[in-house]
C-alpha cells in the first residue's frame, strides 16, 4: 500500500507523519508532500526533526515537495491533516474515483479532525503533533484504511 501524507508546506506535520508511519511498519510506502510551494526543497523543521529524534526517528533527510497530479494515481491512500488540507486535494483532485482516496488522518479521532501546524509554536506544538499523529498511525497500522 502506498500512502501519502499531506499538510500544507510539508515541513511540520506531514514530514514527521511520513517518519512516524515508516517507523511502525515496513508493510507500506510512505511519502509526503505539501499543498503549497512555499519550501520546495527544504528539510523538515529544525522542530520537526528535533521531535522525531526523540522517538528515534529519523527525517532529516527528506525533502520538502508539492502535490503533483501523479500523485492520485501513485497512492492509495492521501491523508491530509487539516480540513483545509481536505478541501485543497480534493479540488486538486482529476476524478472522484481520486477524491475517494483522500481521507483526513484523523477522521477517527472523537476530539478532533485536524493536526494543528504547529509552525508558529514552540516545542510543546511540535509534541501534541507527534502525539496525535503517533496515536493516528498506529490505529491505521493496525486497520489500515482503504477507499
Amino acid at each position: 500500500m502506498k500512502v501519502l501524507m499531506v499538510c500544507l508546506g510539508n515541513i511540520c506535520r506531514s514530514p514527521l507523519a511520513e517518519g512516524i508511519l515508516k517507523s511502525k511498519s515496513d508493510q507500506f510506502f510512505v511519502d509526503s508532500a505539501g499543498t503549497a510551494d512555499y519550501h520546495l526543497g527544504k528539510a523538515p523543521d529544525p522542530r520537526s526533526i528535533l521531535e522525531a529524534s526523540k522517538h528515534g526517528i529519523d527525517i532529516k533527510d527528506q525533502k520538502a515537495r508539492q502535490v503533483v497530479p501523479d500523485d492520485f494515481d501513485r497512492f492509495d491512500v492521501i491523508f491530509a491533516m487539516d480540513p483545509s488540507v481536505l478541501e485543497d486535494l480534493k479540488q486538486m483532485a482529476p476524478t472522484d474515483a481520486h477524491k475517494e482516496k483522500i481521507k483526513l488522518i484523523l477522521e477517527n479521532n472523537p476530539k478532533t479532525n485536524a493536526v494543528p501546524d504547529p509552525y508558529y509554536d514552540g516545542p510543546e506544538g511540535f509534541a501534541f503533533v507527534y502525539d496525535l499523529l503517533d496515536k493516528a498511525l498506529e490505529d491505521f497500522v493496525q486497520n489500515p484504511v482503504f477507499p
